[in-house]
């Protein structure tokens, strides 16, 4: 015994499989805990929806270059519409508002392991013996750490991971939208004030073309039903004037909404030239487009809160498991003995919480949820469908559009180059004012279509980007100050 006592190689031989049998105890341990955390975890759906190739109502014969939809209203030609853009991410409510939820997003995202980290509280409670003998005070802690097992670790990140996404998407489609709407009121205030200017030409040639014809009318050169035409073209074209007008007032108080201000600018108001899309190309792919899409990123994230909710679901089916430990001081501070006293109580050891009957209400919570992913994906799916089926139909409006442009861009000219010989004869005296006026009430008026054509262009160009997910993109919301530490959260 004594040479056994004083042998420190002997000791450790017999140290050495003890501490082998821990090892190995503690490492089964930790592989079953590590199996349990991730058995229940839901398989996230693959999402890989069929696109076309190429776009079906894309020019022909144009090569698209790389995809960006960065700065797509700067084709427009028009530097105030890029101010008013870039003031409008900046000072718009509805942006700010989904800014805001992205922020909170983050926060609850980073956080989404929290419920599964030990916590500790503290209390006092004042509590009276049954026997009412003694009233006694007690000060404590609790500490618990729920493990989580059964795939509730993944499942709980997917969640905040998916509202998280949800929220970003929202805010990315507020961004588009914005830059939609902006353009969209921009070119038809600018619109209806060249509208206005070219009824307002209209007009001035009728009045003129009516005191021209009263004057004949008095010299019986024609009869009075001319004049009482041309009366009646005038009033029309007189009450015309209103719409352009209502169309300026209502598209400059819409833009100080989305600007967030109360009243428009008064630079606004001014007359200025109509923004013209230019030279276009078709800048990205149906691939690309998957990514831009808010309502796709949306339908995403909403597959993987899915997911994660399933998970979850499945996780409540199993048993809880946890480590929990307490430490109370008692203090007996009234007593009909007159005897105070205070003593010390502590407990440690697993926490375990079995569901035993609850008539299949776990179960099928998680039938529930493996339904509710099922129709996220559908969803998803179908976002994709109309993501595609609304690119194709604008970019076929804009092809559209732009035919009808560029024919009445030639009956314009062949317009003007009548309305040139007229004036020319009216010079040589082979031809009357009369006639002038006619030819300029014409010219204006194929001018008036013309700036409805273009205008139709630019708002299928708007369309087309909007369609397509096209806004720019500022960098993310700054992240909310953190909370103080030692809070409860």
């Amino acid at each position: 015994m004594l040479q056994r006592r004083n042998n420190p190689d002997l000791l450790n031989m017999e140290a050495t499989p003890r501490r082998g049998r821990h090892l190995l105890v503690s490492s089964l341990l930790a592989c079953g805990l590590a199996i349990l955390a991730g058995c229940s975890v839901a398989p996230l759906p693959e999402l890989k929806p069929n696109v076309p190739e190429t776009w079906r109502n894309a020019p022909a014969g144009v090569a698209p270059p790389s995809a960006d939809l960065h700065g797509w209203w700067q084709a427009l030609g028009d530097p105030a519409l890029d101010d008013l853009v870039q003031r409008a991410l900046q000072n718009n409510l509805d942006v700010a508002q989904a800014a805001e939820r992205v922020r909170a997003a983050r926060i609850q995202n980073r956080h989404s392991h929290d419920p599964y980290l030990p916590s500790l509280h503290g209390r006092t409670n004042d509590v009276i013996d049954p026997d009412t003998t003694a009233s006694y005070f007690v000060v404590g802690f609790d500490a618990v750490w729920e493990l989580p097992l059964f795939g509730a670790w993944q499942s709980s990140k997917r969640v905040a991971a998916g509202q998280e996404g949800q929220a970003n998407a929202a805010l990315r489609g507020a961004q588009v939208s914005l830059v939609a709407e902006v353009s969209r009121r921009w070119i038809e205030l600018r619109t209806a004030q060249e509208q206005a200017r070219l009824l307002g030409a209209v007009r001035d040639a009728q009045q003129e073309r009516l005191k021209l014809l009263q004057v004949r009318a008095q010299l019986k050169l024609v009869p009075p039903v001319e004049v009482a035409k041309t009366q009646a073209e005038l009033a029309h074209t007189e009450a015309a004037l209103t719409e352009p007008q209502q169309a300026i007032n209502a598209s400059a108080q819409q833009l100080a909404v989305l600007l967030g201000q109360p009243e428009p600018d008064p630079a606004w108001l001014t007359p200025g030239p109509q923004p013209r899309l230019g030279a276009w190309q078709l800048a990205t792919a149906p691939a690309d487009m998957l990514r831009a899409r808010p309502e796709i990123q949306s339908a995403e994230a909403d597959v993987l809160r899915a997911a994660g909710e399933l998970g979850m679901s499945r996780a409540e089916i199993y048993p809880h498991i946890g480590l929990g430990a307490s430490l109370q001081w008692s203090a007996n501070i009234l007593s009909n003995y007159r005897v105070h006293t205070g003593e010390a109580i502590s407990s440690y050891g697993p926490i375990l919480d079995v569901p035993l009957f609850d008539w299949g209400q776990r179960v099928a919570a998680a039938h529930v949820k493996d339904h509710e992913l099922k129709a996220a994906v559908y969803a998803y799916r179908q976002a994709v469908l109309q993501g595609v089926a609304e690119a194709e139909t604008a970019m076929g409006d804009l092809e559209q559009t732009r035919i009808r442009e560029e024919a009445l861009q030639r009956a314009s000219q062949a317009v003007d180059t009548s309305m040139a010989a007229l004036r020319k004869r009216a010079e040589l005296n082979l031809g009357s004012n009369l006639d002038v006026q006619e030819g300029l009430i014409e010219n204006q008026r194929t001018q008036i279509e013309l700036v409805g054509a273009i205008a139709q262009r630019d708002l299928a160009y708007v369309a087309l980007y909007k369609a397509l997910g096209g806004a720019p993109l500022p960098p993310p919301p700054s992240p909310a100050p953190a909370p103080a530490a030692g809070g409860a959260d």
